[in-house]
């Protein structure tokens, strides 16, 4: 087997391990959700329709920029928002859709998240907006997309739910459950009315200590520790 196809075939695996933590995880629940990640000239993207459960590394459709793929397999009819967002943002490599439930229904009041906590800066800047509904599968919900995830990672979709993008499906995944957590502070914080929220300048500061946050490669210690 070639470098190539056992990179391709690690990825189809991951894609697949992703969709079942989905649901595992409890921000998914059937196949409502989708996984997407970059791979050579397009993208792998989960099937419609087809239970985790079933899933094979053969069900992941490889699609092309211009929505060209081969088999039977049919891809997600959200590949679109896949595809664009991964088109426009060469910073991202994987983008996990779910329907988890305070996300969604914070995405049903048509609602931003706000800088209710530091860990929002996870997703980019400092709130998590959400994109005006267009009917799914649709190129003008793609669009609305794109656009509420300039300078971010992470969105809402207006009665629909949410969207987290990252470096890697694992790094994706795991943005999917930071977001889903906010809203459910965000839900618990508004019977009391309206929550404070972080200034622009505490995000700033949030953000430029993201980028040292966690294990680091043996490089980016070895700058640290010169810079200290």
């Amino acid at each position: 087997m070639s470098d190539t196809m056992s990179e391709e075939l690690t990825l189809r695996t991951e894609l697949i391990e992703a969709c079942r933590s989905m649901n595992g995880l409890g921000i998914n629940k059937g196949t409502a959700g989708n996984i997407s990640v970059r791979f050579g000239d397009g993208f792998l993207i989960s099937p419609t329709g087809i239970p985790y459960d079933k899933l094979t590394p053969d069900h992941v459709v490889a699609m092309n920029w211009d929505a060209t793929f081969k088999g039977d397999v049919l891809p997600s009819s959200e590949w679109r928002f896949h595809r664009d967002i991964l088109k426009a943002r060469p910073d991202l490599n994987a983008v996990v859709h779910t329907h988890s439930t305070h996300a969604t229904t914070v995405s049903i009041l048509e609602k931003d998240i706000p800088a209710i906590h530091y860990s929002i800066a996870a997703t980019g800047g400092n709130s998590i907006r959400c994109a005006p509904y267009e009917i799914f599968g649709s190129q003008a919900l793609a669009d609305r997309v794109v656009k509420a995830l300039e300078g971010r990672r992470a969105c809402l979709m207006a009665h629909h739910g949410v969207i987290a993008a990252h470096v890697s499906i694992a790094r994706a995944l795991s943005l999917a459950v930071t977001v889903e957590e906010l809203a459910r502070q965000y839900l618990l914080c508004l019977p009391l009315g309206e929550p404070p929220v972080l200034s622009e300048p505490e995000i700033a500061e949030v953000l430029e200590k993201f980028k040292t946050y966690g294990q680091q490669s043996s490089k980016a210690l070895e700058g640290l520790r010169r810079a200290s």
